[in-house]
């Protein structure tokens, strides 16, 4: 049988290999594996819920071995390392255990049909500072990260404000401001708008958790934003509906602001101006891993995307598929598929589709981006955004109809993976939760 190898197990890559697990390895028609660094797949959306504890990363993560194994396909973990195109292997890098010692080794893992469904990471544009004093929220353990040290601030600060009130005003622990917990955010993308809300929602449960008394004017969030406006890939109305939105919430938006420097206690601008936080998050920009230099020659951009064809096949080895946010594709108007998740979604299909006509020797597709539109969920307070109705059309959506919309998403990408009725007892499973659980996840 040939071979099919997935590397990266995000929304695209995940839902890749559970199609053609069902079409070719259930029928023993092929060998497909999935390769993946992590044991779990979280939908990438949602990390900004996680980070702020109103998500339990272990409820809702899927295990890759667990549904390999219902699925018809094989789990390898690992990080890539090299492709060898002429011996038509993928090198993958040994994994190391919590205490550093190695589990298991570096492995050649042969392919007929290679699939680099890698993904993105935020782009710090090497800025002074960044990588040793921010947070990004590319993965579930930066996530966590941030939900663990936001957890100590506001420990911190209700420590002190119990410290006050009996008088130990010295023993109080340092803030950068003594009656606030501040926290910056670069990046006015989906990301950091709806972490801001979510960090308002969070607070909103803290008091009811043995926290002191800490309501919303306790925090300072701030939302710092390179460009001219939030959510560019959003129409202006709408950008502009959620400055507002977050504004009223309590955010301090600042735009047309480019960070020069991270430090210890803060962000500098480049108008020198000092951005106090505590704890900073780093959600700007777009790059994928440096990795994809090593693959054998894989023509790539500057921000190292691999360039495909229409068939989503790399421009140099039709054996060799990119799909989501590391694939470069121009469209007919000259402009590349944004790194967005739907279009990793739709590529996934496609390419799924034309892997599965190889095997039928019938001519593949050519891949067309449709932008269905853009939703943002300002967590529970409301969620708004653009959905297309037509080829030019599209209609604005707000409150509960735009929220219903987003949660559809999610849905959808459980139903790809697990189907109707296994995403039907998930759902069910969730709400049952909302009286079992806690509102937010403490430790």
């Amino acid at each position: 049988m040939k071979n099919i190898v997935i590397v990266g197990g995000g929304a695209g890559g995940l839902e890749l290999a559970t199609f053609l697990g069902h079409k070719l390895g259930r029928k023993s028609r092929a060998n497909v594996t999935l390769v993946d660094r992590n044991q779990t797949h979280l939908w990438k959306p949602l990390l900004h819920e996680v980070a702020t504890g109103v998500l339990d990363a272990e409820t809702d993560a899927v295990s890759y071995r667990a549904h390999a194994y219902n699925h018809g396909f094989h789990f390898e973990q690992g990080s890539i390392n090299r492709i060898d195109r002429t011996n038509k292997y993928v090198e993958l890098e040994p994994v190391y255990g919590q205490d550093g010692d190695m589990i298991v080794v570096a492995r050649r893992i042969p392919y007929d049909y290679l699939v680099l469904a890698i993904g993105s990471k935020s782009n710090d544009f090497k800025t002074k500072g960044v990588a040793e004093n921010c947070i990004f929220l590319d993965a579930p353990d930066q996530a966590l990260r941030f939900q663990h040290k936001m957890l100590e601030l506001f420990l911190k600060f209700s420590e002190n404000n119990a410290l006050a009130e009996i008088g130990e005003d010295d023993s109080k622990q340092s803030l950068v401001q003594e009656d606030k917990v501040n926290i910056a955010i670069v990046g006015g993308g989906a990301t950091g708008v709806e972490l801001s809300a979510e960090l308002f929602n969070a607070t909103q449960h803290l008091s009811s958790y043995g926290y002191g008394k800490i309501d919303a004017g306790h925090l300072r969030v701030t939302l710092i934003e390179a460009g001219d406006r939030l959510l560019p890939a959003l129409p202006q109305r709408i950008s502009d509906s959620v400055r507002k939105e977050l504004e009223e919430l309590g955010v301090t938006v600042k735009t047309g602001t480019m960070i020069t420097e991270a430090t210890k206690n803060g962000l500098l601008t480049k108008d020198g101006e000092e951005i106090k936080a505590d704890l900073m998050v780093w959600a700007a920009g777009v790059r994928v891993s440096t990795v994809t230099q090593r693959f054998d020659g894989l023509e790539l951009n500057r921000i190292n995307q691999i360039c495909i064809k229409n068939s989503l096949q790399t421009t140099v080895d039709d054996s060799i598929f990119a799909i989501g946010d590391c694939a470069y594709l121009l469209q007919k108007d000259g402009t590349p598929v944004p790194p967005r998740g739907q279009a990793a979604n739709q590529m996934a299909t496609v390419c799924g589709q034309n892997i599965v006509a190889l095997f039928e020797n019938k001519p593949l597709k050519d891949f067309s981006y449709f932008d269905k539109g853009s939703l943002v969920s300002l967590s529970k307070f409301t969620a708004l955004g653009n959905i297309t109705t037509g080829k030019k059309t599209s209609m604005t959506i707000e409150g509960r109809l735009a929220r219903l919309a987003y949660i559809s998403l999610y849905r959808l990408h459980q139903q790809k993976l697990h189907g109707c009725f296994k995403t039907g007892l998930i759902i069910l499973i969730g709400r049952l939760n909302r009286f079992i659980r806690p509102s937010l996840k403490l430790y």
